[in-house]
């Protein structure tokens, strides 16, 4: 979506909350919204600003009030100017108060603040409760940082801006805002870090004493400010020579301050032409050369020209690695594996045996297909090799093939370089596989991925090697992959739903996970596990548990399996008050749906199994998984993805279901309700 698009739709979510009509909460962050209802609460005209504007002696008093923490503030602001001269941005530092006491900024967005209507100049007031929701007063209120875009503001006369602004916190208290402010064009998410980092900045150097040296206090305070960035930092002199790095830097490279000062910027960034130093880039990838090794990274430049200083040029190189930068967006979204084998809880002979193979799988780095169907513990098995496996200090990346829509997964799965296609990101994006390097990659229901992106990925499976869509390089991969489905791929290859060879690929080592209607007493194990996870603390604890229930629980054949067994013990435990499981707290039904555990018939001179019983069995697993579903329709009113995530499947998975067994969702409504 373009930056024209999503001001339209800001726009209209506005149009929409001041007339009390539409969704606007489906378009405006929870945030802004949360400001907006503050705003009106303030009884604001959101067309008529209330200036609040100190005069020269009102304004000089209160910087006198707070003149320790504005000389701090305004060195970091014209430290932190160095890098914005130019851009379209200005600097603004407010007290507790929300009056701004400093501006820094190119002189044309300067002026334009100053002659706009709402005037962004020294001495205004930019509490919520004057001018409703904007990058100073919000912050005041809620003590958090926060970016505003366009008719994000509650006036409509700051819809040309975008502003970040953050609260400068110290023992629990807000001392004032740092904020940046230019035009919504020009909207970049490095705004934000960048006010964050000086608000941490200016907090800490708060708790400096008066120095004997201005010099070197300033010194001192820019080098807490750059060390207090979590990116490495060069800044180079006109000779390109590196000036000066901060502890990051040392700490990544392994250099000493004295082995790194001096050294000519292609000893350290290699691959990093001259021509590209004159420009300023974000977020672009390279490699750079630590004492030891060499290994891959993100850098941004900024490039600055020093009038004051004869023109001198300076220019400033921040980097991460890019293995931290992956680690922590797995961390963020959750790519980690928390169960192991000691997690799984089964006795019987078929479960004993399937986790001694994992185990011994686990210590290669053979890919794995795992089947068995829905809520048998597909994906348990899963983490718990990646946590067996040489793999485990790495990610584990989980994608449900199924849940994807067929345009966006090659994208989920591969990545896109910049430019890939329509709606891309500037800077590209890593894929699921990228992300899962060094580590492991679950590829829940392989069989519902689409066939045209079988066939990228046999290649990525052989070669080792992922290509970006819209991208030429090559990256290597060093990870394990572990698919699982509750289809039968064998039929499906049969149907051309699904490819041979990479049948073939996937399947060098099969796990078999049976359903719990064929675990025996596992489920009582189970039975005892749920009971204790979901125990009410107010009632007295399940002890007795009625032989009817056992003999329900030992004969029902659990199309659910685990997920299903889960399901029902919460509930019994919601239900259950006296410490005695009877029938009574059952799902209405759960006894007539049995199977008989009796093995199949056969006389003693060995004739053939009774196959009328084995049919019979096999419908009433068929029918109960029907019911299943119907259940769950009903219960969401016939919702497609409500039904999906009670039921702990795809939608994709659950409309193949529906056609299966015939299930139209509008006919399988409770009649008379209408709700969607």
């Amino acid at each position: 979506m373009t930056q024209e698009t999503y001001q339209e739709r800001l726009k209209k979510a506005r149009e929409d909350f001041m007339n009390g009509t539409g969704h606007p909460e489906r378009i405006i962050r929870k945030e802004i919204l949360d400001s907006w209802i503050r705003s009106r609460s303030f009884r604001i005209d959101p067309e008529y600003a209330r200036e609040h504007i100190l005069d020269e002696t009102q304004l000089q008093r209160r910087i006198s009030k707070k003149q320790t923490l504005f000389d701090i503030a305004t060195s970091f602001m014209e430290y932190l100017y160095q890098f914005v001269r130019g851009s379209g941005f200005m600097l603004m530092f407010a007290d507790d108060e929300g009056y701004i006491l400093k501006t820094i900024g190119d002189e044309d967005i300067v002026a334009t603040a100053r002659e706009q209507d709402i005037p962004l100049i020294t001495g205004s007031c930019r509490l919520e409760s004057v001018l409703g929701t904007n990058a100073i007063g919000t912050p005041l209120c809620t003590g958090k940082p926060i970016q505003l875009f366009s008719y994000e503001h509650f006036f409509e006369l700051s819809s040309n801006w975008t502003c970040s602004g953050a609260p400068i916190l110290q023992d629990g208290y807000i001392l004032g805002v740092v904020c940046i402010s230019g035009f919504w064009k020009r909207t970049h998410a490095h705004t934000l870090g960048m006010v964050m980092s000086a608000a941490e900045a200016i907090s800490r150097q708060l708790y400096l004493k008066e120095s004997n040296d201005r010099l070197l206090s300033m010194k001192h305070q820019l080098q807490t400010s750059i060390d207090s960035i979590h990116s490495g930092i060069c800044l180079l002199d006109e000779k390109y020579r590196i000036a000066f790095v901060n502890s990051v830097t040392l700490n990544t490279l392994e250099y000493t301050e004295t082995e790194i000062s001096g050294r000519f910027y292609k000893e350290i960034f290699p691959d990093l032409e001259l021509e590209k130093l004159k420009e300023n880039t974000y977020d672009i990838e390279t490699s750079v050369n630590g004492k030891h090794e060499i290994f891959p990274c993100y850098i941004s430049i900024k490039f600055a020209q020093h009038s004051h200083l004869n023109g001198q040029e300076t220019f400033l190189i921040s980097f991460r690695k890019t293995e931290y930068l992956q680690k922590l967006a797995n961390k963020i979204m959750g790519y980690d594996a928390r169960y192991t084998f000691d997690h799984i809880i089964g006795a019987c002979p078929a479960m004993e045996r399937i986790k001694t193979l994992a185990r011994k799988v686990a210590q290669s780095n053979t890919n794995v297909l795992i089947t068995g169907e829905s809520g048998t513990g597909k994906e348990l098995f899963a983490q718990s090799i990646h946590n067996g496996s040489r793999f485990a200090n790495g990610p584990f990346v989980a994608i449900n093939c199924g849940a994807i829509p067929k345009d966006l997964i090659e994208s989920e799965l591969f990545g896109y370089d910049s430019g890939a296609f329509t709606g891309a990101k500037k800077e590209g994006r890593a894929g699921k596989f990228e992300l899962a390097n060094n580590g492991t990659i679950f590829l829940d229901e392989i069989g519902d991925m689409p066939y045209d992106v079988q066939v990228r990925l046999l290649r990525v499976l052989q070669e080792k090697t992922i290509t970006r869509i819209g991208g030429k390089k090559e990256i290597p991969l060093n990870l394990r992959v572990i698919a699982a489905t509750n289809v039968n791929l064998e039929e499906a290859i049969e149907n051309r739903t699904f490819r041979s060879d990479l049948y073939y690929r996937l399947n060098v080592f099969s796990l078999h996970i049976p359903p719990l209607r064929e675990r025996g007493n596992d489920v009582f194990l189970l039975t005892d596990y749920f009971l204790q996870k979901y125990q009410n603390p107010d009632y007295e604890p399940i002890t007795q548990i009625d032989g009817s229930v056992r003999q329900i629980f030992k004969n029902y054949d659990w199309p659910g399996n685990i997920r299903e067994l889960e399901n029902v013990m919460e509930r019994v435990c919601i239900l259950t008050s006296d410490g005695r499981l009877s029938t009574d707290a059952l799902p209405s039904g759960m006894a007539n749906r049995q199977i008989s555990n009796a093995p199949a018939d056969a006389d003693a001179k060995g004739a053939p199994p009774n196959t009328s019983q084995g049919l019979s069995r096999t419908l009433s697993v068929g029918a109960a998984e029907r019911e299943l579903i119907l259940s769950h329709i009903r219960q969401s009113q016939g919702n497609i993805k409500k039904a999906a995530e009670s039921l702990g499947i795809s939608r994709r998975t659950l409309y193949r279901k529906l056609e299966k067994y015939g299930i139209v969702p509008d006919e399988a409504r409770v009649p008379g309700n209408t709700s969607p």
